[in-house]
């Protein structure tokens, strides 16, 4: 969805980082010029930098990648924050495509995921959303996804944008993705309730090690962790001889940071946060 939508629009393209890598690489492959600005973090919590974004701009920048939920800072995004960022792209005509595979994730009771189309219809008209059951539901083998366009004209452009590049869902993933949707609420119910679990042991894992930092997870699965105070040459490598695979944070735009996936049974992430222990201790 994302090298579709860089093929989509012309001109270049702005994202935030630490991003998930797929929206650094997709406007390289479309042969779009790539503009980054930086997430800023107070007392701990992630939020856009409007002054920053404005630098970021260009003349020729036509599209916004936007991660909502986040990945890897795991923000919610607020409706103010949001707004914020509609009002930038009406100001700058700029065509917004808002992946959104996280939105079954969000963990925190008092938070709710609000789709960006759906802030006006304006806003709606210049939004492409991108969405899957793949995270929330484990399926990403079966290979279905969606993006909702309302705007007709820009419908058709993504459309022709697919030709050739990407093939049709196969029926299984059709019906898994129905029948997840339809279904699949007491699950998820219960989903949530145990990445809730996940979560709050990462978190007070994490914070009982010297020279860590992570933010609060407020939606996904994945613990952002800053582990610059190591002054390891190469963190990901440090952690993986010590037998835990991390996301390496270079990859994402932030050298020096490290994500854990937390989606998995709890006898595994003990055994994985003991041996990140290990890790730190052998730093």
């Amino acid at each position: 969805g994302l090298n579709v939508a860089c093929r989509a629009v012309d001109g270049a393209v702005l994202t935030a980082t630490p991003i998930y890598p797929p929206f650094l690489s997709a406007p390289h492959f479309s042969g779009r010029k790539l503009n980054r600005v930086e997430l800023a973090r107070d007392d701990n919590r992630w939020h856009w930098d409007m002054a920053a974004m404005q630098e970021a701009t260009t003349a020729a920048t036509r599209l916004f990648l936007l991660c909502h939920p986040h990945n890897p800072v795991g923000r919610c995004w607020s409706r103010d924050e949001l707004l914020a960022l509609a009002d930038y792209a009406e100001r700058h005509d700029l065509i917004v495509c808002s992946d959104e595979i996280h939105c079954g994730l969000i963990l925190d009771p008092d938070k709710r995921h609000i789709p960006f189309a759906s802030l006006s219809p304006e806003i709606a008209q210049r939004s492409i959303t991108l969405m899957a059951p793949s995270k929330t539901f484990n399926i990403p083998g079966l290979g279905c996804a969606f993006a909702v366009i309302p705007n007709p004209a820009l419908r058709r452009q993504f459309e022709r944008a697919m030709h050739g590049i990407v093939p049709h869902v196969n029926v299984l993933g059709l019906a898994a993705c129905e029948a997840a949707f339809r279904d699949g609420g007491d699950w998820h119910r219960d989903l949530i309730t145990y990445l809730r679990g996940n979560r709050d042991r990462v978190s007070a894992s994490i914070g009982s090690l010297p020279g860590l930092r992570m933010a609060p997870v407020e939606a996904t699965y994945l613990a952002w962790i800053d582990v610059r105070d190591l002054c390891l040459a190469n963190p990901a490598a440090h952690f993986e001889a010590h037998g835990i695979g991390l996301s390496d944070g270079a990859d994402f735009g932030a050298p020096g940071w490290l994500r854990l996936n937390f989606g998995c049974p709890r006898a595994t992430l003990d055994e994985a946060l003991a041996r990140f222990e290990r890790a730190v201790r052998a730093a």
